[in-house]
Parts: structure tokens; C-alpha cells; sequence
């Protein structure tokens, strides 16, 4: 995987985890303000290192 591959799937899983996160607290009753921080809260939180080890074995 080059640094390229490895840069976008960081990406796109930070975006994923934020989409989650936003839709998830909306459903939950969470104003605007709220949701960003629980969006913010999920990027923080992902594991990375989980994510680059699962895209060295591909």
C-alpha cells in the first residue's frame, strides 16, 4: 500500500466515523452544536493503528 492508499483510507474513515457519529447523535435528539462535537469526538477516538495494520494485510 503506498503512503497515497494509506492517506485515503485514513480519510475515508475519519469521514465515516464523523457521518456515524452526526447522524447517530441527531437520532438521539442532539442540537447542531452537539453533533459536531460528538463528529469531532468520533475522528479523536478512531484507532488508527488498527486501520493502518488492517490495510498492511490486504
Amino acid at each position: 500500500m503506498s503512503e497515497l492508499q494509506l492517506a485515503e483510507a485514513v480519510r475515508d474513515a475519519c469521514m465515516r466515523a464523523a457521518l456515524e457519529a452526526y447522524e447517530s447523535a441527531g437520532i438521539s435528539g442532539l442540537c447542531a452544536e452537539g453533533r459536531w462535537e460528538l463528529a469531532m469526538q468520533a475522528i479523536r477516538t478512531l484507532n488508527i493503528e488498527q486501520l493502518i495494520d488492517e490495510r498492511r494485510q490486504l
